[in-house]
């Protein structure tokens, strides 16, 4: 299969345009700038990309693009840094811009190319530019502070835009990153669900070979598919276990048995937990904590599950990108630990499995997609994402069986009037997005004076958060209805014993992230 690479220089985005490549039908990985080359060349890849990126190539210390990428007489797309990146190994001049560039801009071609074919909407990010091009170069668009917002060596199939492409702010700029994939690498269009597929059975299957393995299945999208994934690889070899944690949403246990079961057909094990859950996580408040205590209680109820059944030595887990992104894995370029996702960092150094993890490096779209192409029912496929270590994320201070209770409730109401409204799942149009790609309340250990029947009270806050996403590595506050709030707000505070506040939460990530802790 053709497949093209990008290589990272540490920029925000960098996931997003292997993401991007993907939508091309193109596979596509990302690698840190400074991997082995023949890690990175065992892909064959058809071209590279080179991203953006915090640092300047004048600095002594800035990252540079490796000798084998330049040497290797394949198509280069440098974006933003990785253009300034060219410029300046290949001879050329860049230096601080008089004025920097952040925000929107428009773009002119300055002559004919294949990436930029009339004037258009860009976004730009920099504070450096190109002031002299290197020999074989030509500049090919500009924009008012960027004489040369984008270049290009035709005879080296070399090409350079100042600006980003793989965000929406640039409205065509999945149209130019096709145009370099498909035209100029002449990749063919293979990577598809069922591709997809082919290649994930037949890496477990060489990961795993006859032994058994254990699925760690919570009833959302991703331990879902990555099920289904493995089950479709290994099928006996695979024994599903569902731990009822305690924590899960308003009668949940109970629909992710019946549809595991019903839809799945698989021997599915169930492990009654939530007592043991609750007195690890007594007193604790510091959400890191919970994380690691629940992923290290995950982790130790599956080994006594698997001494029981003949200690298969793998388990399955359905880790997803952004996952591994905020937790900072160590595989990939280095980024802040944003938090610990309970099955990245928080798993136990001393565990006894070796996972396997289908799903690693997919975003949450290409999930679903993939669990389409499985025939798994539209209800698992389009539920909305729920964490790992469930409530207790979204049960701020301490969790008990009492707040659990409460934040149940105010969920429940708040899903069940998105789901008479038609806002519980989300859709996208040309000119806006309605509903919501995930939905949910927390529980503040906030407590505020309220009256009510003429009475004072003094009792905890309900936030409801709602956003609009792609790829949840971004997201936006859903701009819900106001008389849909007002419904909801009014029957939490009267049916919800215990709350007598509401607010909502109309933060988008970043700066925030999507779940509250």
């Amino acid at each position: 299969m053709d497949s093209l690479v990008v290589l990272d220089f540490g920029s925000q985005t960098s996931q997003l345009i292997a993401r991007r490549v993907r939508e091309c039908q193109v596979y596509c990985e990302l690698f840190p700038w400074n991997a082995p080359a023949e890690q990175v060349l065992s892909l064959a890849p058809k071209g590279f990309i080179l991203s953006g990126g915090p640092a300047s190539v004048y600095e002594e210390q800035a990252p540079r693009i490796p000798d084998y990428v330049l040497h290797s007489g394949r198509p280069i797309l440098g974006i933003c840094y990785g253009m300034q990146a060219l410029a300046y190994q290949l001879g050329g001049q860049v230096n601080p811009a008089p004025q920097r560039e952040y925000g929107y801009a428009r773009v002119t071609p300055l002559q004919p190319n294949p990436l930029i074919q009339g004037e258009e909407q860009v976004w730009m990010s920099h504070g450096d530019r190109i002031e002299a091009l290197p020999p074989g170069f030509v500049a090919i668009a500009a924009s008012e502070r960027s004489p040369i917002a984008a270049m290009a060596d035709f005879e080296r199939r070399y090409f350079a835009l100042q600006f980003h492409p793989e965000v929406r702010h640039t409205p065509n700029g999945l149209e130019m990153i096709r145009r370099f994939a498909l035209q100029i690498c002449a990749a063919k269009a293979e990577w598809t669900p069922a591709s997809m597929i082919e290649q994930t059975v037949q890496r477990v299957r060489h990961q795993v070979g006859d032994q058994r393995v254990l699925s760690a299945v919570s009833g959302g999208v991703d331990s879902t598919v990555a099920t289904a994934l493995v089950q479709k690889a290994l099928g006996e070899q695979l024994i599903a276990v569902f731990v009822d944690t305690g924590l899960l949403r308003l009668g949940e246990a109970k629909q992710v048995r019946q549809a595991l079961q019903t839809h799945l057909g698989i021997e599915l094990l169930v492990i009654e937990a939530a007592e043991t859950f609750l007195r690890a996580l007594k007193g604790v408040t510091d959400p890191e904590r919970k994380r690691q205590i629940i992923g290290e209680t995950f982790i130790r109820l599956f080994e006594a599950q698997a001494r029981q059944v003949g200690s298969p030595p793998f388990l399955v887990q359905g880790t997803i990108y952004p996952d591994v992104v905020e937790s900072s894995a160590p595989d990939r370029a280095q980024a802040q630990r944003i938090k610990t996702h309970h099955n990245v960092g928080g798993l136990p150094a001393d565990m006894q499995f070796e996972l396997v993890e289908p799903l690693r490096y997919l975003f949450k779209d290409e999930v679903r997609l993939v669990g389409e192409a499985l025939g798994l029912p539209a209800e698992i496929v389009w539920r909305q994402p729920f964490p790992g270590p469930g409530l207790a994320v979204r049960c701020l201070g301490e969790v008990t069986a009492e707040r659990l209770d409460i934040l149940r409730q105010a969920d429940a109401i708040f899903t069940e009037e998105l789901q008479k409204a038609g806002y519980l799942r989300l859709r996208t149009t040309d000119e806006h997005v309605e509903g919501t790609a995930q939905a949910f309340a927390v529980l503040l250990p906030v407590q505020s004076v309220g009256v009510m029947g003429d009475q004072r009270t003094y009792q905890e806050t309900v936030a409801l958060r709602a956003v609009t996403t792609e790829d949840f590595m971004t997201a936006d506050w859903a701009r819900l209805p106001h008389d849909l709030l007002a419904r909801v707000a009014n029957r939490i505070v009267n049916e919800v014993k215990g709350v007598n506040r509401v607010v909502y939460d109309i933060t988008s990530k970043p700066p925030a992230t999507i779940e509250w802790e």
